[in-house]
């Protein structure tokens, strides 16, 4: 599968190449990442020839934003596509009342959600100053699991005026759930989803009502989280991580035929968990993390990865794969 291969995303005029950057571990997720290594990654990845670039203001409270700015500035604006996030506001703090979450070392700012129209118009300058960038092609509607009513009357229209005025390309939303974002395609004129770990090689909610909705309606859809937190990297090993915790039995056991099938053909398993969801119509790119060029060039290398046909067949014949999804 060609990494480099440019698509349009939903109706727009926009185009993105098939393997896109996820830039939430250049803000630090779970462990930091030096300054140098995270500008040398996306440098690099623009080098490659990749074009699609993903942040959000919650990424390093600020800090993957800043670096993205950083890394892009000088590159002629039509050579990249960049996404990035709207619903949690940055508040000063001193470094000593930082909370701890999941980024390491983050900016000294305090996420507070807020998907207000006025917020939402808020952040978007904010990042938009962080980015160093005066249009955003994409702007998501970052995990509004908790704010729904908010997020389509306040976020929504925000996003819809900015992209009417021309300052945005893209309306979308990012969540980590399918449900919510097929009610978002319902009532609202999107152009994208980034959906994070629900269409997978071992997850396959999204396909059951979102990705065919989308298909329906020209929604593209880009995958966030194709290794599940880790599990699809690593393998079911002690400690393997499953949408940001420890994996349950089941899945676990699920990983562990997928990864007795990928031996049995000598196909790596990171390198099925990048192909298989780019099969689906509705799925325009795949954005795995990368927190070291070494990651991000392994990345390219495995979605190039030729794999037989009869792999994905003895994958479907163990029902693995369920009968309505497409596979390369």
């Amino acid at each position: 599968m060609d990494p480099l291969s440019k698509v349009p995303l939903g109706k727009t005029n926009l185009r993105v190449t098939r393997l896109g950057l996820g830039g939430a571990p250049l803000g630090g997720l779970f462990q930091d990442v030096a300054e140098s290594e995270a500008l040398a990654t996306i440098r690099r990845a623009l080098e490659m020839g990749i074009n699609f670039f993903d942040t959000a203001p919650l990424y390093g409270h600020g800090k993957s934003e800043r670096r993205m700015g950083r890394a892009l500035a000088g590159t002629e604006r039509s050579q990249f596509v960049l996404a990035t996030k709207v619903g949690r506001l940055l508040v000063p703090v001193a470094p000593g009342e930082l909370q701890p979450d999941e980024f390491d070392r983050p900016e000294p700012f305090r996420p507070v959600f807020d998907f207000s129209y006025e917020g939402v118009m808020r952040s978007f300058e904010e990042s938009r100053k962080r980015l160093n960038l005066e249009r955003i092609d994409i702007l998501h509607i970052h995990d509004p699991d908790d704010h729904y009513e908010e997020a389509i009357k306040g976020a929504y229209p925000a996003l819809a005026e900015l992209r009417r005025q021309g300052r945005i390309g893209a309306v979308g939303a990012g969540m980590n759930q399918a449900e919510m974002l097929a009610r978002f395609a319902r009532e609202g004129e999107f152009d994208c989803f980034l959906l994070a770990g629900r269409y997978t090689l071992i997850d396959h909610t999204g396909l059951q009502e979102l990705l065919p909705l989308c298909v329906e309606k020209r929604i593209s859809i880009i995958l966030g989280g194709p290794y599940n937190s880790g599990i699809l990297a690593t393998g079911a090993r002690p400690g393997a991580k499953f949408n940001y915790a420890d994996a349950p039995p089941e899945v676990m056991e699920k990983a562990r035929r997928v990864e007795q099938i990928c031996q049995r053909f000598s196909v790596p398993l990171r390198a099925a968990a990048l192909q298989f969801p780019l099969a689906h119509p509705a799925v325009a790119s795949v954005i795995p993390g990368a927190r070291s060029v070494a990651e991000l060039e392994e990345n390219f290398r495995l979605m190039s990865y030729p794999i037989p046909a009869a792999f994905w067949a003895a994958l479907r014949e163990a029902q693995l794969i369920p009968a309505g999804a497409p596979t390369p």
